[in-house]
C-alpha cells in the first residue's frame, strides 16, 4: 500500500532583499515515487506550478547549500526565523522561495519515517512501470 505525505505551507516569493509576497504552497511525497518530492505553488498562472526534485536534495538543503542547475536549496534566516530557501530556474525565469525551516523539517521527518533513506528501491514498482511502458509503445 502506498502513502502520500503532504504539507500545506505559506512560503514567501522573494522579490528583492526588502520585499517578498506570500505564496500558498504544498509539499507532497509519494511512497510510489520514493526518490522525489513535489513542490506545488500558484504565482501568476491559472494552473498551479509543480517542481519535482530529489528528496535527498531537500534533506541536504535544510542543513547546507545543495544542488546545481535548476534547483538549489539552502538554509537561511528571515529575521529571527530559520527558513529553507528554494531557488528555481527555468527558461521562463527564476524564483526564490522561502519556507519555514521547522515546517519543512517536520514534513521531511514524516517522509523519512514512511520510507527510510536507503530503502527507496524496495518501494519502486519496476515490473508495473515496465508493463506500462511496453503497453504505451504497442
Amino acid at each position: 500500500m502506498h502513502t502520500v505525505v503532504e504539507r500545506e505551507l505559506e512560503t514567501d516569493l522573494v522579490l528583492s532583499p526588502e520585499r517578498s509576497i506570500p505564496v500558498p504552497s504544498r509539499l507532497t511525497y509519494r511512497t510510489a515515487d520514493p526518490y522525489a518530492v513535489h513542490l506545488t505553488f500558484h504565482i501568476t498562472s491559472k494552473q498551479p506550478v509543480t517542481w519535482t526534485f530529489a528528496r535527498d536534495l531537500l534533506v541536504e538543503g535544510v542543513f547546507r547549500a545543495a544542488g546545481a542547475g535548476d534547483v538549489r536549496i539552502f538554509p537561511g534566516r528571515d529575521g529571527d526565523r530559520a527558513v529553507v530557501c528554494v531557488a528555481l530556474s527555468s527558461p521562463d525565469g527564476t524564483a526564490l522561495l522561502r519556507a519555514p525551516a521547522r515546517a519543512v523539517s517536520a514534513w521531511l521527518d514524516r517522509t523519512l519515517r514512511a520510507v527510510p533513506p536507503g530503502e527507496e528501491r524496495a518501494w519502486l514498482s519496476l515490473d508495473e512501470a515496465l508493463r506500462e511502458l511496453l503497453a504505451s509503445g504497442a
